[in-house]
């Protein structure tokens, strides 16, 4: 789907500390609609922060969030994840004592406001898609590593996100489960959903985003075309030492 002018994100002057240490320090950014936007950074550097002052999950110290047009920076994640944000969490965190199935109705009623009759429709779409169709009875807590990042996937787009946070969701996998997980992702933004990706995993990541966006002790220090950015003296510099 082709990119839209208007962004589903505008993020300015974000900040947020924990007694003195400054996590986010004024990080703006913006994703437009069917955009993906991929974030890079070393262990510590305050991305899954960043993540979880857009989500809602954490207050932001100051700054403004909008979504879609709509100043969201006090409101609860509940709100946002309505307005259509949807998260993925870098360690799975599905219900263990409910079946897949049942992960994404939670999902889709709480989250995604369906009645119960859309709700299993979309879960069950959702399920075959992401190759889940076969585990939809299973027990979470029996899951694989790879099925328990496809149903932590799965569970964010039951809720029907325009914008969808997706943190190191390659970690941990194989090379062709990798190819896989790009293929999927690929599949959704071509669904119109907007992406921002944080991951470690960076060959993954270049395969898919527009731009790629560089954090470093809580501030951003690059910012451009993903080939481009990546290959920048400065960046190498942070990754030395990391697998790309």
């Amino acid at each position: 789907m082709s990119k839209s002018n208007q962004n589903i994100l505008d993020a300015r002057g974000l900040s947020k500390a924990f007694g003195a240490l400054k996590v986010t320090n004024d990080v703006s950014l913006h994703v437009a609609q069917g955009e993906a936007l991929g974030i890079i950074g070393p262990n510590g550097a305050g991305k899954s922060t960043l993540f979880n002052l857009i989500a809602g999950t954490l207050p932001v110290d100051a700054g403004h969030i909008v979504i879609a047009g709509r100043d969201v920076t006090r409101t609860t994640a509940g709100v946002r994840c309505r307005m259509g944000v949807g998260r993925t969490y870098q360690i799975p965190k599905p219900f263990d004592a409910m079946t897949v199935l049942e992960n994404l109705l939670v999902a889709a009623t709480n989250g995604g406001g369906q009645s119960m009759e859309d709700a299993t429709a979309c879960a069950i779409d959702i399920l075959d898609r992401l190759g889940l169709g076969a585990l939809a009875d299973t027990q979470a807590s029996q899951l694989r590593l790879l099925d328990r990042k496809r149903l932590e996937m799965a569970r964010a787009l039951a809720t029907q996100p325009r914008l969808l946070l997706l943190d190191e969701i390659a970690g941990g996998l194989t090379e062709q489960e990798c190819e896989g997980l790009v293929a999927t992702i690929k599949d959704i933004l071509a669904a119109g959903v907007s992406i921002i990706w944080i991951e470690h995993v960076v060959h993954a990541l270049l395969a898919v985003v527009d731009r790629l966006v560089v954090i470093n002790f809580g501030e951003v220090l690059a910012e451009g075309l993903p080939q481009e950015t990546f290959g920048s003296r400065e960046v190498q510099e942070i990754y030395l030492g990391i697998e790309a």
